[in-house]
């Protein structure tokens, strides 16, 4: 069991044409230990996909070393393919087959012989709870039982590293619950989970480390509790119903703050951490009681990733993410398309780079 079951050290990439040089990674840093959930986050163009490109091999660095189940990704390629699994922004499965033939038709483009391949799909219709659905046509497969299919394939040969790049993107609440699910039953198996992601609570609720790009670099990495903390503990936070009345709730927030009050105008919220949450609360509570001020709500809250995503990038998570096309991305970056017979046996998005 090698130490880091991802490992990157000064990744750089280039993108440009003639004349202009610039960088999807520049001196990218990442360490993930086997058998966790590791999130990777950042705003759009960040360099999330770019990264994970990398890794898998379907680009090659300009810079810096990066290995994978302790495997040289640039010396190693093929050593690395055989290791992985990837699961990309859209399920790559056709719905033209059922279930049981995606998987068996992925079972053979990684040479396995015809009845390892409808076992091994047994074995995973069984697992990823698809096998009531097997025959029928993954067309009808709702968001959640595709991408649940989709992982299935990217688990043929039971990779050491599973690579997701915005596995639930589009998907509904529940949908996104099953395949969180699913994930939690992979890393239970051993599989280690590399998820870049935009949806803030799925990086909070599956991952025990995140690490923080912004324009190609790491700039935080820690557990999500950690991360929290780095901006303060609680904060209590009150909205009144008034925005005449903005003024004097600030004032009385201050009374009781540990730091700069903040003032949501657009809200009608003031909000600002606390020392001793409990007595802030009853102190804030009384005094706009007595200044008879009319709120709409009046609590308090732990720091959310939402928080430390807008401590640290400027920026706020999107609400509703669509699939990332890193801005920062170069032009040879686009997924290719799934080879008819590719040479790596345990990634589905066609991985055929050297």
């Amino acid at each position: 069991m090698h130490e880091h079951a991802v490992l990157a050290e000064g990744l750089r990439k280039k993108y440009g044409g003639r004349g202009t040089t610039a960088y999807a990674l520049d001196g990218f840093d990442l360490a993930v230990r086997p058998g966790t959930v590791h999130g990777l986050l950042g705003p759009n163009g960040a360099g999330k996909t770019t990264a994970v490109r990398v890794l898998a091999t379907l680009l090659k660095a300009d810079g810096g070393r990066a290995s994978v189940a302790g495997i040289d990704v640039a010396r190693s390629p093929r050593a690395v393919r055989a290791r992985i699994g990837l699961a990309g922004q859209y399920a790559a499965v056709d719905e033209g087959l059922t279930g049981r033939q995606n998987l068996e038709l992925f079972g053979r483009l990684f040479h396995l012989d015809a009845r390892r391949a409808r076992a091994r799909a047994a074995e995973l219709l069984d697992r990823f709870d698809l096998a009531d659905a097997a025959d029928k046509g993954a067309g009808d497969y709702s968001g959640g039982m595709r991408r649940r299919l989709d992982l299935a394939a990217s688990m043929i040969l039971a990779p050491d590293v599973l690579f997701l790049d915005e596995p639930t993107t589009g998907l509904d609440p529940r949908s996104r619950g099953e395949v969180w699910e699913t994930v939690r039953s992979l890393v239970a198996g051993g599989t280690t989970v590399l998820l870049t992601t935009q949806y803030l609570d799925e990086a909070d609720r599956l991952a025990s480390r995140i690490t923080v790009m912004e324009r190609g670099r790491a700039i935080a990495d820690d557990t999500p509790e950690g991360l929290k903390n780095r901006i303060g503990g609680d904060r209590v936070e009150v909205v009144v119903t008034e925005p005449a009345d903005l003024a004097a709730a600030r004032a009385i927030v201050a009374r009781v703050a540990a730091g700069e009050p903040g003032v949501d105008e657009t809200e009608r919220r003031v909000h600002a951490p606390v020392a001793d949450r409990v007595a802030a609360l009853t102190e804030v509570a009384r005094a706009l009681q007595d200044e008879r001020i009319p709120v709409q709500d009046i609590g308090l809250r732990r720091p959310s990733l939402d928080d430390v995503f807008l401590s640290l990038t400027g920026t706020t998570a999107p609400t509703a993410p669509t699939a990332e096309a890193d801005s920062a991305a170069p032009a040879d970056s686009a997924a290719p398309a799934a080879p008819t017979a590719p040479t790596a046996p345990t990634t589905h998005e066609g991985v055929t780079a050297a």
